[in-house]
């Protein structure tokens, strides 16, 4: 983490914001503290992805209060990488000091090692499997020594045993360094075994909160594990064994 930091990584009060005169967030409270990971489910439409892009700074047509100590860094689901750049340098882009070109490229080397991809440092994009470009894009966020690690459904186009290995990565990368975690999925499964609280969306309101009282690692399989998810899908409204719906875009 760049700097120590006191109480939440992100505090949001009575957040609101709309589009075309449709409201999609509609007076959010959340907060989310360092070492905490918190994820967010909910239908297509139910303006999690606005709530994150809002807390990235990327999006300053709101009302209420947002506060984001440090810096917020953000994974999509697509890696977003420039073709035309080596993999070093796509995540020397994520750096602040990314004018400073050696000393950026050295530390995106560094965090290349981190995420298991110091073999393809000179590697061009579109040579990378998907799990490979994604790592490329989480070495891109973590480059930037976030504060808050923000994830926008970054694990959904992935095959399911990469998932799974990208869940490990993500754990680990947690445990060292430390900062809070917004993850964004419409996968349950996923937010049981990540996350420490789940949050469901609707209709732009925090509906229903989730405690995860499960030790990590977790078994999204597991009996414990699917206890919660059986509840997670009752609150969306769907029945048990119909979870691939909410993992369509």
């Amino acid at each position: 983490m760049s700097a120590a930091v006191h109480g939440p990584v992100a505090e949001v009060r009575g957040l609101t914001k709309g589009f075309d005169g449709r409201v999609v967030l509609d007076g959010i409270d959340l907060t989310v503290r360092p070492g905490e990971i918190v994820a967010l489910v909910g239908r297509s439409g139910s303006g999690k992805s606005t709530l994150l892009r809002v807390l990235a700074g990327l999006s300053d047509d709101h009302t209420g209060e947002v506060t984001v100590q440090g810096t917020p860094t953000v994974v999509f689901q697509e890696p977003r990488l420039v073709p035309w750049l080596s993999v070093t340098r796509n995540v020397a882009l994520g750096d602040p000091q990314r004018r400073r070109r050696k000393a950026a490229e050295a530390r995106a080397a560094r965090v290349l090692g981190e995420v298991g991809l110091a073999h393809r440092a000179d590697a061009w994009p579109l040579t990378l499997s998907g799990g490979e470009a994604q790592r490329a894009a989480l070495a891109r966020a973590l480059v930037a020594e976030p504060t808050l690690l923000l994830l926008d459904e970054p694990f959904g186009a992935l095959d399911a045993l990469t998932r799974l290995t990208m869940h490990d990565l993500l754990l680990r990368l947690f445990d060292e360094h430390g900062f809070g975690v917004l993850l964004v999925t419409h996968d349950v499964a996923e937010a049981v075994t990540l996350a420490d609280r789940v949050l469901v969306l609707e209709d732009g309101r925090i509906a229903a909160t989730v405690e995860v009282d499960l030790p990590r690692p977790r078994s999204h399989a597991s009996p414990e594990a699917a206890v919660y998810s059986a509840r997670l899908l009752e609150l969306l409204g769907v029945e048990t064994g119909t979870e691939d719906l909410l993992r369509q875009p």
